[in-house]
């Protein structure tokens, strides 16, 4: 029985299938390739090049291979973007995911460990954020997100399946081995734009907004190591798989970094300046975001073990130093 990966050749999923093939796991890839990479795809899995809104080619997968338990990353995640084309926002990652539970409910796959994100709690009632508190996004990424795990539910009752949705928010790093890492198309993440300055791709890093209510004025997050997230996904399916009900569970080092601090760190690790130049506030950017991983821990089992800023940076310096370009040439 395989394991299918949506969204393998992304960031985070291309990562999840390296620990899934290191464990000697049979893995199964589907990427449209609009912004993964076949390069960062592992050799050992099997890829398939296909949309999770074109159902026909779902149905072929399906049919093809035996699929134990889905892991879904296939979904467009750029707060900014959502804001301004949330039409694109509610057809890639509401439909898609739609289309995908219909496949799966014909085929009788049963399982499903879904990418979330911590932007489905909006502006947080408190810090670290637990899994019971309330959902009211301040985007149309998070909205799209939550309306996802809602489905979820709802296909549960109707049908059997049973899923796990995995609430995180910036996940960071490289692949300890350096093979692969964080390669996106504009780069809206901080942490490699940061990078972008040392590596000679940018003059300076922009800061979007300093008069936040946190101690400097700059957005706090939660960095959390993309080879730690991919554990955890896959603790996440093998609790299901040994019958583990319908859950929900956040991702993070419970440790917030506001924006400044990530940038003086990056500064320490690259031994570069890093010039910084503050420009206006982003729509729908939260103060501060800060997950309660005590659950995961807890019932999953989940340790993290790259949870330090600097070695999280230094892996990504690692990756960014060898791949200026990401997987293109030079």
């Amino acid at each position: 029985m395989a394991i299918l990966v949506l969204g393998g050749a992304g960031y985070i999923g291309s990562h999840t299938v390296y620990e899934l093939i290191d464990a000697g796991r049979d893995v199964v890839v589907a990427d449209n390739l609009l912004t993964g990479f076949k390069q960062a795809v592992h050799p050992k899995a099997r890829f398939y090049q296909l949309d999770i809104r074109d159902k026909g080619a779902l149905d072929t997968l399906f049919q093809a291979e035996h699929i134990e338990g889905v892991i879904h990353f296939a979904a467009s995640s750029q707060v900014g973007e959502s804001m301004s084309d949330p039409l694109k926002y509610y057809d890639n990652n509401l439909y898609g995911t739609m289309v995908l539970l219909k496949s799966m409910v014909e085929h009788g796959v049963d399982k499903i460990v879904f990418s979330s994100t911590a932007a489905t709690y909006g502006e947080p009632e408190r810090v670290p954020i637990l899994e019971s508190d309330k959902t009211v996004p301040t985007n149309c990424y998070g909205n799209t997100k939550l309306s996802m795990e809602q489905m979820m539910g709802w296909v549960s009752k109707a049908h059997g399946l049973r899923y796990v949705a995995l609430r995180y928010f910036n996940a960071a790093g490289a692949h300890i081995s350096g093979a692969i890492g964080e390669a996106h198309n504009p780069e809206t993440h901080l942490i490699p734009i940061i990078l972008q300055v040392p590596n000679g791709q940018r003059d300076h890093v922009g800061i979007y907004g300093d008069d936040y209510p946190t101690p400097d004025g700059t957005c706090i997050r939660d960095y959390i190591h993309v080879t730690d997230l991919a554990q955890a996904h896959i603790l996440a399916l093998d609790y299901l798989i040994k019958g583990g009900e319908n859950n929900v569970f956040n991702l993070g080092n419970g440790v917030g970094f506001s924006v400044k601090e990530v940038i003086d760190v990056a500064r320490s690790v690259t031994g570069h300046p890093i010039p910084a130049e503050v420009s206006p506030r982003r729509a729908g950017d939260p103060a501060q975001l800060i997950a309660s991983s005590a659950k995961a821990v807890e019932v999953l089992g989940w340790q993290p073990k790259y949870n330090d800023l600097s070695t999280i940076i230094s892996t990504a310096w690692k990756w960014h130093q060898a791949h200026p370009n990401g997987y293109g040439e030079g």
